[in-house]
């Protein structure tokens, strides 16, 4: 059963998107260094551009269909859970890792329970 409108799925996308690159420095990791710090980065810009691009409510270009950003975000949030492991500093401290983990774990879930159209979108198709 997906619930959660592209309207809001466009919302959670900029906030998530900011709170990845601020996620170093929010959860005292940013001197670590290395992939524990790019890597979240990285994926918040990322996430940020394709969702400028992406057809929904709050994609000013709207260019890439909203099934399409649902598998990008799938893709960057498994990725981003498996980072620690992927790039070994699963070991560090819980500060370090457990941020990759839990939000590439709640994005799957948001994604999973995403509607894949628009609604003005899935009205033009009727």
């Amino acid at each position: 059963m997906r619930f959660i409108p592209t309207k809001v799925h466009g919302v959670l996308d900029y906030l998530v998107g900011i709170a990845l690159i601020a996620a170093p420095w929010l959860f005292g990791f940013a001197s670590v260094g290395g992939a524990a710090v790019v890597i979240p980065i990285v994926l918040g810009i990322g996430l940020i551009v394709y969702s400028l691009f992406t057809r929904y409510e709050w994609g000013p270009f709207g260019v890439i269909p909203m099934p399409v950003h649902l598998v990008f975000d799938l893709v960057a949030s498994a990725f981003l859970a498996a980072s620690p492991w992927i790039f070994g500093f699963a070991d560090e401290s819980l500060n370090v890792w457990l941020p990759h983990l839990v939000v590439g774990i709640t994005v799957i879930v948001v994604v999973i329970f995403s509607k894949p159209q628009p609604a003005a979108e899935a009205r033009l198709r009727v």
